[in-house]
């Protein structure tokens, strides 16, 4: 199949069997079973490339099965030109995966498991009966035809270079890969899994780890006229970042949702990204409310445990963007919140995990 041909993952033929066949050394072991894991086994699957998958956890999708509120939110209904657009600091590093996997391909690919979509008018693209579980049960279920194995509730405890491959160890067992595709995403909600793992492997394996912060977070706000509101959630609301001039650096319109802690939401979460990736020292956080606009200056971001995102992770300079692979380390892939890229609250996320996996994959 030709690298830009659609993938087609519910035609897959029956494998005929496990993809891990006796005690020959697996063709590659991806650690993490989260979104970029699960689309990396798949396209795997496609490919016919032997693989396997590592969950730390005791079930794939812990982190996709809370998006969008238990949604799932999967992609935008964009053209990759204007995805790159929209997702700015990283765009040049992803535009190779990007434009390979784009987020229409991903929409058919995600139809192609026999998952019904809904379209919203913005072009956010969710399961139609709004449930990740679909999303998360259609994955599983490929994984399942296509007798790719999934090591669940098996912490990976390093990643160690041994000839041409790697030894993965476990706490009950060490693996052979001969290669290795790192998917364990970043270090927000460490309860479902994104523990920072990935990126211990990747330093002690010679990388440079940037350090995190939280991205898509909301404020800390103590202001009674937010207190009084709180648990109010403003459809139409609007999030300004303005200089110490008073200047509009950034706006954004979309919900504002008022709570104890302060102010989160969409609009919220965008103009938070803004401020982290700008590094502004001295700036006014404005909100609209229902037709009130309140500004508050230099407000502090909720802890990076709850950011929807990660910023930080691998640095980018040494991986090679056309192929996921490391600089450093040859057959050492990444995908996904691992690395140190993001993107906007709506679907971009996600789509940066699913096109940097496919990537990686396709290039083995």
């Amino acid at each position: 199949m030709k690298a830009s041909a659609p993938h087609r993952f519910s035609s897959l033929p029956d494998s005929g069997g496990p993809a891990w066949p006796g005690a020959r050394p697996v063709k590659l072991a991806i650690v993490g079973g989260g979104a970029a894991g699960m689309f990396a086994a798949a396209v795997a699957a496609e490919r016919r490339l032997p693989a396997l998958v590592i969950e730390r956890k005791a079930r794939l999708g812990a982190k996709v099965l809370m998006t969008a509120n238990g949604r799932c939110n999967f992609t935008k209904d964009l053209s990759a030109e204007d995805f790159l657009a929209d997702v700015g600091p990283c765009a040049e590093f992803v535009e190779a995966a990007v434009r390979s996997c784009p987020p229409r391909q991903i929409i058919e690919d995600i139809q192609s498991l026999g998952v019904r979509v809904h379209r919203m008018a913005d072009g956010r693209m969710f399961p139609a009966d709004g449930r990740a579980t679909t999303i998360v049960h259609a994955f599983g279920d490929l994984l399942r035809d296509s007798g790719t194995p999934i090591l669940a509730n098996c912490p990976v405890t390093a990643i160690r270079r041994r000839g041409d491959g790697f030894v993965v160890p476990t706490r009950g067992f060490d693996l052979w890969a001969e290669n290795v595709l790192l998917a364990t995403g970043g270090v927000s909600y460490p309860k479902l899994g994104s523990v920072g793992d990935g990126q211990a492997f990747a330093r002690a394996l010679g990388h440079r780890v940037v350090p995190y912060r939280p991205g898509l977070v909301g404020f800390d706000l103590a202001d009674a006229r937010i207190r009084q509101r709180a648990g109010t959630r403003f459809e139409e609301g609007r999030a300004k970042v303005l200089d110490a001039a008073g200047r509009v650096l950034f706006e954004y319109r979309g919900e504002v949702d008022c709570e104890s802690f302060g102010v989160a939401g969409a609009a919220v979460y965008n103009a938070q990204r803004f401020v982290e990736h700008a590094q502004l020292a001295d700036w006014t956080l404005e909100v609209w409310l229902g037709g009130e606009a309140m500004r508050f200056r230099n407000p502090r971001p909720r802890p990076v445990k709850e950011a929807i995102v990660t910023l930080g992770g691998v640095a980018l300079d040494e991986v090679n963007p056309a192929t996921m692979e490391s600089r450093l380390v040859p057959h050492l892939y990444f995908a996904g919140e691992v690395l140190d890229i993001d993107g906007p609250t709506g679907g971009y996320n996600l789509t940066l995990a699913f096109a940097t996996a496919c990537l990686a994959v396709r290039s083995m």
